[in-house]
């Protein structure tokens, strides 16, 4: 039923929309007006606008301009959102918000499958941060967004090309260890069309240290222990790029074609030692293994939109998209070095990864009477995915045979339809912006080596609610309550024990459920140049979360396997401060003190435990001439709790420096990890099993970059002031 009427919606949009185009009435002769800025300029005339505010704040979200991080300019977008607050980026690129990695990550407003799974960490540490003009942070979506993302979300705005005619740039950074980054620009704006286009190359080198110490109860009294000493090289080399095209067909009617790019290879190789020892701390046996992962990630998605001007001020939007990618991969391990004395022995999986994702997406919004604005809008998606493995073992490589053992077949198919409506309106001091999304999802999940096949799927509302009540020309306060749902990675319901090494192995589950989050939160803003201060409050409640769990298996072997094992709630308050202590010298503060309570849901579980965590983000800018400017940044993410456990607190500082050179030629010298401080901790403690995982990764690098503008111009009037799915231009 909810199907249906999600359908309805989603065909009623375009009517509705063409129902507000009424024919304007004739105009009276027209009054003299100022030049609009689409005419022409005359010889090298050059219109500077003043820069947008570093933090803007809307009823729902906080925009943050990432321009002015020097990190950003030189390093990933991971680099760049270590530095937000409320966002926290572990050592592996893991991003979480207020601690809960459930965070939805959208590209102008659109989802993205470089994003999701297993390579979300390493696809935001290749995308170049100098591509992204600025990061929204959502703790508390409206409706408009998907429910999707029980944290939030965090959508990053791209770089558009600004200026009359032609405009661009070339940037280049190089690092140590044969660390390097390339790209360039080019845009070209006219009255009418607007082209955008973006390449970049990297190359990132990384090792690391992992040092993992078991133990398990010994029947006869005691613990058996085993020790994994593990040092890994990697390689990621990248290109990508993204380009668009707008057109306008009328002063009310824009059409554009938008696509993007990336492929990524990415090797993985290194040695790990492993040792067992007995309840008495003595050796008991041990054996090496030489692991080498290949994998190559082809992804692209093309799109056709389309916006066009309803009624007076009102806007239809809607895009087409598909996306495609092609993920191989093949892991080769070799054993050997067995005590007691055994044969060697070598494994390999061959895994294809495809994925193809079609959607269809409507958003109108229309403006009401006493400044009030609805906007309703339609999702339809379809996403297929297939995982197959294909896996062999043998005494050597020349002798590896197809191993059942080690070869599956995971199919896993989702629709998704959704509609909503939000309604935001001013009574006297105060806005309210209510809404309602429904969605509808329907899975089919085929594990064809198993032999098993699930169908399932439901449907569910979301409502959301935002107030803001403005108490002065600075000061404001708001509020809001969201429900949201963080729905499994398709690979997550694979039920399939996929290798990791001979005493580790991974699983999904196919009785997983989707997490449900309800949030409330409340906020106070004071803003009057250069001073802004926010602080917020939160209370999150969550069930059943998905989490990774390890048991053994016997004989010192171990299971990971995804289940529901998270039942938490958590509260906290946030504090920002940015301002300007001396004509030269600003900062950006932000801190908080969280609360979680985590509870135990089964015997492999700790026991329901609850913790006070610190967490904070800092920068300093010196403006030391007109061409030189001195950055300092630190961060420490704190200390959270796991299912079975937790993982430790985590602190970086980073240094950055930039020259300009000309108006269009900066350097820019950046140091991360100055003190080699930012490491992972994880501690596993439960009745049946203690584990410890320490890893370190040579995270300190030292990068230069050059970077070379060109072009100028009067900015072209953009036409249409929103998002498409983003939310438009925070207030």
């Amino acid at each position: 039923m909810k199907s249906c009427l999600i359908c309805a919606v989603a065909a009623a949009l375009p009517t509705l929309a063409a129902a507000q185009e009424t024919p304007a009435p004739k105009p009276a002769a027209p009054k003299a007006q100022a030049p609009k800025a689409e005419t022409k300029t005359v010889g090298e005339i050059v219109v500077t606008g003043q820069a947008a505010a570093p933090v803007q704040v809307s009823i729902d979200r906080k925009s943050y301009s990432v321009a002015a991080d020097l990190q950003a300019q030189t390093g990933a977008i991971a680099d760049a959102l270590r530095n937000l607050p409320q966002v926290e980026v572990d050592v592996q690129g893991n991003v979480s918000l207020r601690g809960d990695p459930n965070v939805t990550i959208l590209i102008d407003g659109k989802p993205s499958s470089q994003f999701n799974g297993d390579n979300r960490a390493q696809a935001l540490q290749q995308l170049p941060a100098d591509t992204i003009e600025r990061v929204e942070v959502i703790t508390s979506p409206s409706a408009e967004f998907r429910a999707e993302g029980s944290a939030g979300v965090i959508n990053l705005i791209t770089k558009k090309a600004k200026g009359t005619g032609l405009t661009g740039s070339l940037r280049l950074t190089a690092g140590e260890n044969s660390r390097f980054v390339a790209g360039a620009n080019v845009g070209y704006n006219s009255p009418r069309l607007s082209v955008t286009g973006d390449l970049n190359i990297r190359q990132d080198a990384q090792k690391s240290l992992v040092s993992d110490v078991r133990q398990q109860p010994d029947p006869k009294g005691g613990f058996d222990a085993v020790e994994q000493d593990q040092v890994t090289h990697i390689i990621a080399n990248s290109i990508g790029g993204r380009g668009s095209v707008d057109y306008d067909l009328t002063k009310r009617t824009r059409i554009g074609l938008e696509s993007h790019f990336n492929y990524t290879f990415f090797r993985v190789d290194g040695p790990t030692q492993f040792t067992a020892l007995d309840p008495d701390g003595d050796f008991a046996a041990a054996f090496e293994r030489q692991l080498t992962v290949h994998q190559k990630r082809s992804a692209g998605e093309v799109s056709a939109n389309l916006r066009q001007k309803v009624g007076a001020e009102g806007d239809f939007a809607a895009s087409l998209s598909y996306e495609g990618l092609v993920d191989p991969r093949v892991r080769f391990g070799h054993t050997f070095d067995r005590v007691p004395p055994a044969p060697e022995s070598v494994d390999e999986q061959r895994i294809d990864n495809h994925l193809h994702r079609t959607e269809l997406k409507g958003d109108l919004t229309l403006p009401q009477p006493d400044m009030a604005r609805l906007k309703a809008g339609f999702d339809l998606e379809y996403v297929d995915n297939a995982y197959r493995n294909r896996g062999f073992a043998g005494p050597s490589e020349p002798e590896l045979t197809p191993d059942p053992a080690l070869t599956n077949l995971f199919l896993f198919r989702q629709t998704l339809s959704a509609a909503y409506v939000t309604y935001e309106r001013p009574i006297g001091d105060v806005t309210v912006l209510a809404g309602l999304r429904l969605e509808d999802v329907r899975m089919d999940i085929t594990q064809a080596t198993l032999g098993q096949n699930d169908r399932n799927g439901y449907a569910a509302a979301y409502p959301s609610l935002h107030l803001a009540w403005k108490l002065s020309d600075t000061q404001q306060l708001t509020a809001s309550y969201s429900h949201r749902v963080q729905r499994p990675d398709p690979n997550e319901f694979n039920a399939f024990r996929f290798l990791i090494d001979p005493l580790n192995y991974r699983a999904g589950n196919p009785d997983l459920k989707p997490q449900q989050t309800q949030s409330i939160e409340a906020g106070y803003e004071y803003r009057k140049a250069p001073v802004l201060l926010l602080a917020t409050v939160y209370y999150r409640q969550n069930k059943d979360g998905g989490a990774d769990v390890v048991r053994p298996l016997g004989d010192g072997i171990y299971l990971t396997e995804r289940n529901n094992a998270a039942q938490s709630r958590s509260a906290g308050l946030e504090l920002t401060a940015n301002g300007r202590l001396t004509k030269s010298l600003t900062y950006n503060l932000s801190g908080a003190v969280g609360w979680t309570q985590l509870d135990s849901l089964g015997p492999l579980l700790a026991p329901t435990r609850s913790m006070f965590t610190p967490s904070g983000h800092g920068s300093l800018t010196w403006q030391a001439t007109d061409r030189d400017l001195f950055q300092l940044n630190g961060f420490m993410n704190g200390r959270r709790l796991t299912p079975q456990g937790s993982a430790d607190a985590m602190i970086g500082i980073d240094l950055g420096y930039r020259r300009k050179l000309t108006d269009k030629v900066s350097l820019v010298f950046t140091a991360q990890d100055l003190f080699r401080t930012f490491r992972a901790r994880q501690v596993i403690d439960t009745p049946a099993l203690r584990d410890v995982t320490e890893t370190h990764f040579d995270t300190r690098q030292v990068r230069l970059g050059l970077t070379w503008t060109f072009g100028g111009g009067r900015q072209r009037d953009p036409g249409f002031e929103f998002q498409n799915g983003g939310g438009g231009p925070p207030g």
